[in-house]
């Protein structure tokens, strides 16, 4: 699996590495993620072929599924946002055929990505050991904290909400929250969790209820002076100057898009919070006392 890995992303970035005309943004971010992946799989690999992981089974299948889940979903969003915001305006020709390529590397590199966390899952299974990654609370926790990544991306531009003290308290939602939930990641993953002075189904339960509060203001006041015209906003794409003078292969996704993306990705993780709370409720509630990474 890793020398596909290792192969599917070199070819991913070989392709459009070099291919004579701008990459703009979204072009160096999509080669940034494949060139992050097919660095940290040779380490990996290399880890394996020197058998100094060997001696280490905690950290060869717990770090390396955590590692596996993410490297999947970057792939997965690299292919997404390439293709919509990147491919489909190129001219027809060598450089699309390229694009489209590298493309198609970066969804077969999601997969197997995808086959090395289910590979991963059933050796656990059959040895009747969990890893917090891979049961639901962990999977949920990867999952926020990569949202609230993908959201950074698309705030990266300081000009959404730089004028907006409403704004400004959004994104400081986004980084309290992403911090909280590295925070329990990074507890379970070095087995930590037990060495804090309260109950840990109690402490993720309370982490989590503040971040669906936290979330739920930034839900509101994001798409509200984003695209209220009262509040400054731009209800349309139209009335996004940068949106429509886009005229060369150098694509960026333009601010509106920015501003809706954001508002789609806070509601999806808000979504991934109250599923998140609802699982500890139920554990807190029947009063079991073991996390479910324990092992």
């Amino acid at each position: 699996l890793c020398l596909c890995q290792l192969f599917s992303t070199c070819v991913a970035f070989s392709l459009v590495a070099d291919m004579g005309i701008g990459r703009g943004a979204v072009g160096n971010w999509t080669l940034s993620i494949w060139c992050f992946c097919f660095a940290v799989t040779l380490i990996i690999l290399m880890l394996q072929i020197w058998k100094l992981m060997s001696d280490f089974p905690s950290i060869r299948y717990k770090y390396s599924v955590t590692y596996a889940c993410y490297a999947a979903l970057l792939c997965l969003s690299a292919s997404i946002i390439y293709s919509i915001a990147y491919v489909q305006f190129l001219p027809y020709g060598p450089y699309q055929d390229r694009a489209i390529a590298a493309t198609a590397f970066s969804c077969i590199t999601f997969l197997l990505y995808a086959v090395e966390v289910g590979v991963i899952w059933r050796v656990f299974w059959f040895n009747d050991v969990t890893c917090y990654v891979l049961a639901m609370p962990g999977l949920l926790k990867v999952l926020e904290t990569f949202t609230a990544c993908v959201i950074f991306a698309f705030i990266s531009n300081t000009s959404l909400y730089h004028d907006q003290p409403a704004l400004r308290w959004c994104v400081a939602v986004y980084t309290i929250c992403f911090l909280q939930a590295a925070v329990v990641l990074v507890l379970n993953l070095g087995d930590c969790e037990y060495r804090l002075p309260i109950l840990f189904p109690i402490f993720q339960l309370g982490l989590t209820l503040l971040s669906i509060l936290l979330y739920a203001s930034a839900l509101v006041l994001w798409p509200l002076y984003q695209f209220d015209e009262k509040m400054g906003g731009q209800p349309q794409r139209s009335s996004d100057v940068n949106c429509s003078i886009m005229g060369d292969p150098n694509y960026y996704v333009c601010p509106w898009d920015q501003r809706l993306a954001v508002t789609i990705l806070t509601a999806i993780n808000l979504l991934l919070y109250v599923a998140d709370l609802v699982f500890w409720s139920c554990r807190v509630s029947v009063g079991t006392e073991d996390p479910p990474g324990d092992s």
